[in-house]
């Protein structure tokens, strides 16, 4: 966090006014300059991160292509067609309020993020994105997206739910490389994830690979009956997808 005339502190990232341990404005992580591609900490003056060579402190990124992509002018169409799938998400999401629908917050401003962990507050923007395309709000929605995505960055190593999220998100942003890149993060670690198969799929074919999409959806037939029996949290808590995923995968084959 750094100080501007007066003692007052300022968010190293959107330069507002902010106390606690995240921006109010902007979802940042405070006391200090972090990358946003691999979410080291960054020296106050400097250029470039020691850890992966990206450029700091310009809010570039996964956060600026977020927003560059959200704020164009392909966005109704985005928010058209992603809002049925994102109320499947909100619907099966119960890890972010176990107890049932988070209380809603007014637009423009965030949930507070100052008591909660970076994977806490990743989630919670995640939800208030996905919140937010539900309802077609797509100004909320865009204002929204680059510091979900942000906050997920600074949040790692994430597990597999939290990788499933930000790849979810990053398909939404259309950003669909990355999305598949991220996807394949979840299938390193386990080949037969339905989550990851799923993202790997729905990247995939929106890329226009379907090649490689039909092999994650074959994938998905194959082992849906095992995975399933496993009764993994993230497979109960996004169960508005996981329950429709054998039908989605058989019709995508079916139709090639």
């Amino acid at each position: 966090m750094s100080k501007r005339g007066g003692g007052n502190p300022f968010c190293p990232e959107c330069g507002k006014a902010a106390t606690g341990n995240f921006c109010q404005q902007c979802g940042a992580k405070l006391g200090g300059r972090f990358c946003n591609q691999c979410g080291a900490k960054v020296a106050p003056n400097a250029k470039f991160c020691n850890q992966c060579g990206d450029k700091a402190g310009d809010g570039g990124g996964h956060r600026a292509a977020a927003a560059a992509t959200v704020g164009g002018p392909n966005l109704r169409w985005w928010i058209a067609g992603i809002a049925m799938f994102g109320l499947i998400i909100v619907v099966g999401m119960q890890m972010v309020s176990p107890g049932g629908p988070a209380a809603p917050t007014s637009v423009g401003t965030l949930p507070d993020l100052t008591s909660m962990t970076p994977i806490e507050a990743a989630d919670r923007l995640f939800e208030r994105v996905m919140r937010a395309i539900t309802r077609g709000d797509s100004a909320e929605a865009q204002q929204f997206m680059p510091m979900a995505v942000g906050a997920y960055e600074r949040a790692r190593p994430l597990d597999l739910d939290g990788l499933f999220h930000l790849s979810l998100l990053e398909r939404t942003a259309g950003l669909l490389e990355e999305a598949l890149a991220t996807a394949q993060q979840i299938l390193d670690q386990d080949p037969d994830h339905l989550l990851g198969l799923h993202a790997a799929a729905e990247a995939a074919a929106e890329l226009g690979r379907d090649v490689e999409a039909a092999l994650h959806y074959r994938h998905i037939v194959d082992v849906y009956a095992p995975q399933m029996a496993r009764q993994l949290l993230e497979y109960v808590d996004h169960s508005g997808i996981t329950d429709n995923l054998l039908s989605g995968a058989e019709a995508f084959l079916a139709a090639r």
